[in-house]
């Protein structure tokens, strides 16, 4: 088997709505804007990662615009990556307002991806640009969180919202892709694969497909080195946790912390997401007791996003539920 350059997450993107996977509330909605363009109002396409806003929106531009006009008419930017101060007042007010290659028939589309992202002073300008833009100007924006994105801008724009991806139909789309790919994934490990990039991807129809091709382009899929895949993922081996988790759930935190002071890599956010599938194996714990377990998780992971030193605050998780285990 060869190995195949393109990058499949771009080769096997939807070309078509029918091709957008667990979005048809949003989905039919939208082809009834698409009848009608200039009638078609700014959006927000609001959603977990991997859940097809991206290629929603470029859908939506292509059908829109066809060819040429694809090409000059189109604006593609990444928040994270250019909108700041000096560009929305430059580069993109100008692509918004510059129409003299434009006639009134013609559309213009900026596809504003992570824009919950952009700093609130930045979006105010933002905001400035969509009230004053020609009527023949639509913006697309895309985010994670919309209360990230200030109401003025809400207001201005058709909410679209995009649901988590089920499991079936994350492990349907890697199927198929393996089969387009004609990868050879031995049959009795299949589901312990797929079920492993599913966990890896939490639901991520994009970052599950990326795993899959690292996986064919690292050749790990000869042997099937499921440990090899967490690796590479920044997730700790099945050995490793198994031993860490008996630990946990025997209450022997010194037992558990040495562990955890062998592992020479670590991700702590992928660390805590395995940590969290022990939850419902602590029988002995009430569901009060698990609820504040599962909100001392989220401290955690808050104060290490905030800085905090990554080996004391994960220590202090792996003593808490060490201690609330009851014996």
């Amino acid at each position: 088997m060869s190995i195949d350059l393109e990058v499949w997450v771009e080769k096997y993107r939807p070309a078509d709505f029918d091709e957008i996977v667990s979005q048809n509330i949003a989905v039919n909605n939208l082809k009834s804007f698409v009848k009608d363009k200039f009638d078609m109002p700014h959006m927000i396409f609001a959603g977990p990662a991997g859940t097809g806003k991206t290629s929603t929106a470029l859908i939506i531009a292509n059908k829109l615009l066809k060819k040429d006009k694809y090409y000059r008419n189109v604006l593609e930017l990444n928040a994270s990556d250019t909108v700041r101060m000096k560009f929305v007042r430059e580069k993109l007010n100008d692509f918004v307002n510059q129409n003299m290659i434009l006639t009134e028939n013609e559309l213009k589309i900026v596809i504003l991806d992570e824009a919950d992202n952009i700093p609130k002073t930045v979006q105010q300008t933002l905001r400035r640009i969509i009230e004053s833009a020609p009527t023949n100007v639509k913006f697309i924006l895309m985010c994670n969180y919309i209360n990230q994105i200030i109401d003025p801008i809400v207001s201005r724009c058709a909410v679209f919202r995009f649901v988590s991806l089920p499991k079936e139909k994350v492990v349907e789309k890697l199927k198929y892709i393996a089969q387009q790919e004609d990868l050879s994934i031995p049959k009795e490990r299949e589901k312990e694969f797929f079920d492993t990039l599913y966990f890896i991807s939490s639901g991520d129809l994009r970052k599950a497909i990326n795993t899959l091709q690292m996986a064919v382009s690292l050749e790990l899929l000869k042997d099937l080195n499921i440990d090899e895949i967490l690796k590479i993922s920044g997730f700790i081996e099945n050995a490793v946790f198994i031993n860490l988790k008996t630990a946990l759930l025997d209450g022997h935190f010194l037992k558990a912390r040495e562990i955890f002071t062998s592992i020479d890599y670590l991700d702590s956010r992928n660390f805590i997401r395995q940590l969290m599938q022990l939850i419902p194996d602590l029988h002995e714990m009430g569901n009060i007791e698990k609820s504040e377990l599962i909100s001392y998780f989220g401290d955690i992971d808050y104060y290490i996003s905030q800085g905090g030193d990554e080996e004391i605050q994960l220590t202090s998780l792996l003593a808490e539920i060490a201690t609330k285990k009851k014996v």
